[in-house]
């Protein structure tokens, strides 16, 4: 995936590392797992020297074990950066290793080695810290009579989000303009399906697309609301453009303590992944709960907007890099 991704969106040379996850693993597929392991570190110590890299920066995942057990091997300088404020296994027992270590916002600190770890923030596209909202709603055709509620899941959606939005269609788009980007995974027939059932006025204020290309910029400047998962990049994206949230975290992937971050700064709220329609009416679960009553608060959403926009760390890009030269 990773090497369809760098050949289409750039110009980097790509090399492949075979590597494998070991946890939860049985016996069989754990022996499996490390002779792999093994394998990429033969291929990573054969790329580093012919590369021969000043330093390494790696942000996690068993892809990053081998390259950083090679680098220990050919004493090469490694930084190990933590996205989300809960590190990873391979995150955490990188550090051990590496060079030094980052993470992202400060609560991180405490699950990485003292005296090695600082915090970098986490870096987005520069141009999220000067968007101009007006013309961010007419690349949408959004008019200013309404808010704007902005859904996402990221490139691939959220299922239960999508699902929970289909239901609340109908109450949503009488009080909110809509931009849903429901992702690549096969929701959009089944969502426009249902826009198409709207009254046309309800209808025309749902703005559905699987994916956003160039303009998620936009989405993000133009909303005045944001329903979403809290990945590592909420932390950042976020706060960039001053934007509240309602957060429905993964618990499997820890967005909890993401989540929690934003949350206890005033900038967002949370509802459970597997409550948001509660049991009874849609319009009565928590999710209509926490939409509605913050759209019906502009005071409140003006607070949040300053509390999220508190968070922000302009520089996030330039403290990475200047972590990176310093090992060099």
């Amino acid at each position: 995936m990773e090497e369809g991704i760098v050949a289409r969106e750039s110009g980097l040379p790509f090399r492949a590392v075979r590597a494998a996850g070991v946890r939860g693993r049985n016996p069989l597929l754990l022996s499996r797992s490390l002779l792999t392991l093994s394998a990429g570190v033969r291929d990573a110590l054969a790329v580093l020297r012919v590369e021969r890299p000043a330093v390494i920066l790696g942000t996690g995942g068993y892809v990053c074990v081998p390259v950083f057990v090679a680098a220990r091997m050919l004493r090469i300088p490694s930084l190990i950066y933590s996205l989300d404020i809960i590190p990873g296994l391979a995150v955490r027992s990188l550090a051990r290793i590496a060079t030094g270590a980052l993470c992202s916002f400060p609560p991180g600190l405490q699950w990485l080695p003292a005296g090695k770890t600082r915090v970098a923030g986490y870096p987005v596209r520069s141009e999220l810290f000067h968007m101009d909202r007006e013309r961010s709603r007419q690349t949408f055709g959004l008019s200013a009579d309404l808010p704007v509620v902005l859904v996402y899941g990221g490139s691939r959606g959220a299922r239960t989000i999508n699902q929970a939005i289909k239901a609340l269609l109908p109450a949503l788009t009488q009080l909110a303009q809509v931009i849903h980007v429901c992702g690549r995974e096969g929701d959009e027939a089944w969502l426009r399906a249902a826009a198409d059932e709207l009254p046309p006025l309800q209808r025309a204020r749902y703005h559905l697309h699987p994916y956003l290309t160039g303009t998620m910029s936009d989405a993000l400047a133009a909303a005045d609301l944001a329903i979403c998962r809290a990945g590592a990049s909420t932390l950042a994206e976020l706060p960039a453009v001053g934007l509240p949230a309602v957060l429905v975290p993964l618990l499997a992937v820890a967005q909890d303590a993401n989540a929690a971050y934003l949350v206890e700064h005033g900038a967002a709220v949370v509802v459970s992944n597997d409550a948001m329609l509660g049991d009874g009416e849609p319009t009565a679960g928590p999710l209509w709960e926490a939409v509605a009553g913050l759209l019906g608060d502009e005071e409140r959403r003006a607070t949040m907007r300053r509390n999220t926009r508190a968070l922000a760390v302009p520089d996030a890009a330039e403290r990475l890099a200047d972590a990176m030269l310093g090992l060099v």
